[in-house]
């Protein structure tokens, strides 16, 4: 097979990544060896190996001319789908444009996991997605919901999440009920401010359109025309989960989201995003998106860490 012929400095240092990350990963993932000799990338090693090596710098390289960066994260997930033959479904709406922070940084499915996630989010009215640690499962959740909230596909954002104790009492924290569950609920104020600064968080909250509470504050509602997000899952019984479930009112989309190997529920209690795991299936309307470490995109040692993890199980 002919060598890649790359054009520039900048297709060059694209491919290569920073400290040559991309290469080195794909030479240890790939057990091949790759050499530059001019303009020339070379690669040699078993053939069929050098196969799947050439094709994956060849998409990298298409990818990177289109005018879409390059990163550590989708040269793991495009070497993964070019192993199992699944590169093109992979390739498919790959880099589209989600949404935009309001700094302006683009949002975009980074794996192929996440781009079952998005897809699910935009076409079910139900999504239960759960993954590790760094999947981005809460960010894109709150960035469509923030995007739908300006296509004024709906009128209002709900985020909550259930305000489990680990270390202090709520009681003994200072403050009013407010400053007390406060906390809890940081993680979902720091993805709505990257969307859309605290200037236009607070313009939304004035209005009315944004609320962010705990979910004990759920109980008893009717939510219409509303995005609905449920963040930390694992940590709501079987009856706190069925209680929020059936919150969801006309023309309402929810997303719940969770990660069962951070479940923080005292003597063993069964979580209520196991019980709906089991009692969902096969129900129209509801779609179950399971993320793993190939899919974390915070960093790159997050996934390494999770690894660590399920091997010492």
């Amino acid at each position: 097979m002919s060598p890649i012929i790359i054009e520039s400095m900048d297709q060059t240092m694209a491919l290569f990544g920073l400290n040559d990350l991309n290469v080195r990963l794909i030479e240890e993932k790939l057990n091949v060896r790759v050499s530059l000799r001019g303009n020339q990338l070379h690669v040699q090693g078993d053939e069929a190996n050098r196969q799947v090596a050439i094709n994956v710098f060849e998409r990298m390289l298409n990818y990177y001319q289109n005018g879409h960066p390059l990163d550590i994260t989708f040269v793991h997930a495009l070497i993964d789908s070019s192993l199992s033959g699944k590169q093109d479904n992979f390739l498919i709406n790959f880099g589209d444009t989600v949404a935009y922070t309001y700094r302006g940084r683009r949002i975009f499915a980074k794996t192929p996991g996440q781009q079952s996630y998005i897809q699910a989010m935009r076409s079910s009215p139900l999504t239960v997605a759960y993954g590790p640690a760094g999947t981005g499962k809460t960010f894109l959740a709150v960035a469509l919901a923030v995007l739908a909230l300006k296509n004024r596909e709906v009128e209002r954002l709900i985020l909550t999440r259930p305000a489990v104790e680990a270390g202090e009492k709520l009681g003994f924290l200072p403050g009013d009920m407010s400053q007390k569950v406060d906390p809890y609920l940081r993680p979902l104020y720091d993805s709505l401010f990257e969307m859309l600064g605290s200037e236009g968080y607070q313009k939304y909250q004035d209005r009315g359109m944004i609320e962010v509470a705990p979910l004990a504050f759920m109980r008893g509602r009717t939510l219409q025309d509303a995005f609905i997000i449920l963040d930390e899952a694992q940590n709501t019984s079987p009856e706190q989960m069925k209680m929020f479930l059936t919150r969801m009112g006309q023309r309402s989309k929810c997303v719940v989201v969770g990660d069962l190997t951070q479940i923080d529920l005292p003597n063993s209690k069964l979580s209520g995003l196991v019980d709906a795991l089991d009692v969902l299936q096969d129900i129209e309307g509801v779609s179950i998106v399971a993320l793993d470490k190939r899919d974390v995109v915070r960093n790159d040692l997050v996934a390494r860490i999770v690894t660590a993890y399920e091997n010492r199980r």
